[in-house]
């Protein structure tokens, strides 16, 4: 019998169908006792259930008086896993004019198996709400800045540039000084982050609708490529720069070809003004890129900053690329064909003035919400950084007293446990390395992609090795999402650790299992990327168009059905990926 997992939300009946599509990729494994404090409180709603809550009031799909005050409807945690509600995310293309709950779930789900019938029930027609609903999309489609998003910006910067010394801080001021940002500055950040993240859908959904009316469907990629100012994608322009300074010291490049393991120390050792130089740069890069990394809303989870390493293996990997792959100028290029390509069909619209503007219009707000959205998640991700530092600063001190199995066990802990533990450490010593032991279980078990009403017994969940994959075959063709426009050609390299990306040589086809930062540098090498997961929206494929890589994401099971060392086709245009020859 598996133990009942340590934290969930009490799921809703009457919004009761649940996904981990979408929230998959950004929690990829369950959900630790602590970060469960952004879901739902211990004493009532958490941060990010108000966060969706909120941004849908502001867009006027629902009214507090649709919501239930004592359970959480948006987000889940069942079994260990988050799921998002699709109920209440159906209700967006309901009730917003111009679409449909089938937009939802085609975003969503696209052909998946199993997925229930939307059912209008009493009060869902809310023409009232429609009408104000059309009044956040005409905003949409007009504002040419997000004010509210930069200010935040600098404000979570000037936070990290004033960042106390932890080392300093006494362990109940480490517990509270973390404790007291989230609840300060979580909820409003991650409001604003759904609230950018939903309407960045309505520039896609007009262009997209636009290419398709013209016979050019395949052109909606391009109008969103090269877009500029996207967060997500800084950090692999500046990695750029820095493979760049290694590659032409023999000082560094001495020090690099020794492994990536151990090479932050390594560097640091060195008596060379080059390397010393070069680890300026990197500290720089650390201080205003250290909060990215895998599963980065876990704050049990490392980052740049924490593991050094995990960085310096995606600039190695740039390091040996070719002047070509150089972000920048892929980025441009990009650029240059969206430019291009929609003021061609925006000629081709001359003769209908008010689908031409409307087009106008969403190539210009595309611009706006895209980067935004990117930004958003990067401002909640810079403050969950944050109670990271400070926690990992009282880990090691626990780890030091031998309470503590591993510096990020204070994630096994809920809040109201994390306090107590300050008075109280040999209370929990036992319980830590169960839940620890917990965790590798249920990491072993395939949770349901979806469910209504309940996810079933765990115990009933079979183990993720235990599911037969079969193997691609000769000329087989994958059919995935389409993500960064553009054909290629080459090796498939299948990498599941992005700690380890040394199998990946410059023009590899880079094959992963998600899309998270620590990932995204990866694809600058790569001549083309295929993700297991990933939606329209994911990070994965706004990144490679900024980066100019052809992708696709859902393909699933990919790296599990690819072997390593096949050649294969990425298609980026289609979605798919032709299995050319078997290693």
């Amino acid at each position: 019998m598996v133990d009942k997992w340590m934290v969930e939300t009490d799921l809703s009946p009457e919004w009761n169908f649940y996904t981990r599509a979408n929230i998959g990729e950004v929690f990829p494994d369950p959900v630790a006792p602590l970060t469960f404090s952004y879901f739902q409180h211990d004493d009532g709603l958490g941060g990010a259930e108000m966060g969706f809550r909120n941004a849908y009031y502001r867009i006027g799909v629902m009214e507090p008086s649709e919501m239930p005050d004592d359970e959480c409807v948006f987000l889940g945690v069942a079994n260990g896993y988050g799921y998002l509600n699709a109920s209440a995310l159906r209700m967006l293309g309901h009730r917003a004019p111009g679409m449909t709950s089938e937009d939802i779930d085609d975003a969503f789900f696209g052909a998946a198996p199993g997925v229930p019938e939307f059912i209008v029930k009493p009060g869902f027609d809310r023409p009232d709400l429609t009408e104000k609903i059309g009044a956040t999309f005409g905003w949409v489609l007009t504002t040419p800045s997000l004010p509210d998003v930069l200010e935040h910006e600098e404000r979570l910067n000037t936070m990290r540039a004033n960042r106390p010394d932890y080392a300093a801080m006494t362990d109940d001021e480490l517990v509270k000084n973390s404790l007291d940002l989230m609840d300060e500055h979580f909820e409003y950040l991650f409001t604003e982050h759904i609230f950018i993240s939903f309407l960045a859908t309505l520039p896609i959904g007009i262009i997209t609708a636009v290419c398709a009316a013209v016979g050019q469907p395949e052109s909606t990629l391009k109008l969103l490529a090269g877009l500029g100012d996207v967060e997500s994608a800084a950090p692999s322009m500046e990695m750029w720069k820095l493979g760049r300074e290694a590659s032409s010291s023999a000082d560094i490049t001495a020090i690099f070809g020794e492994g990536n393991s151990g090479l932050d120390a390594r560097l640091r050792a060195s008596d060379s003004a080059e390397v010393q130089a070069f680890v300026a740069n990197f500290d720089t890069f650390l201080f205003e890129y250290g909060c990215r990394g895998p599963n980065e809303w876990e704050s049990r989870s490392p980052t740049w900053e924490t593991e050094p390493d995990l960085a310096l293996a995606a600039i190695d990997r740039m390091r040996v690329s070719p002047e070509s792959a150089a972000p920048a100028g892929h980025n441009a290029e990009k650029a240059s064909e969206r430019e291009a390509l929609g003021a061609e069909i925006a000629e081709m619209l001359a003769g209908d003035p008010e689908t031409q503007g409307q087009f106008v219009a969403a190539l210009s707000a595309a611009k706006v919400f895209m980067p935004g959205r990117e930004r958003t998640k990067t401002n909640c991700i810079k403050l969950v950084h944050m109670l990271r530092m400070a926690l990992h600063e009282y880990g090691r001190r626990r780890v030091a007293e031998g309470v503590f199995p591993a510096v990020n066990s204070y994630g096994m802990l809920n809040r109201t446990e994390l306090v107590d533990f300050l008075s109280d450490p040999a209370k929990y010593q036992d319980a830590l390395t169960e839940r620890e032991d917990l965790l590798v279980t249920y990491g072993e078990l395939q949770e349901p992609f979806l469910f209504v009403d309940n996810p079933g017994d765990v115990n009933d969940y079979p183990r993720r090795d235990a599911v037969v994959i079969n193997l691609v075959t000769k000329d087989e063709v994958v059919q995935g999402v389409p993500g960064c426009p553009g054909t290629y050609q080459g090796i498939a390299r299948v990498v599941t650790d992005s700690h380890d990306p040394t199998a990946l040589e410059p023009g590899d086809i880079l094959v992963a299992p998600i899309t998270d930062p620590s990932w995204t540098p990866l694809f600058v090498p790569a001549g083309g990327v295929v993700v297991d997961v990933g939606a329209p929206l994911s990070h994965a494929i706004i990144v490679s168009r900024e980066l100019g890589i052809p992708c696709v994401v859902s393909a699933t099971d990919a790296t599990k059905r690819i072997p390593d060392g096949a050649t294969i086709e990425v298609n980026g245009d289609t979605g798919t990926v032709t299995i050319i020859a078997l290693p």
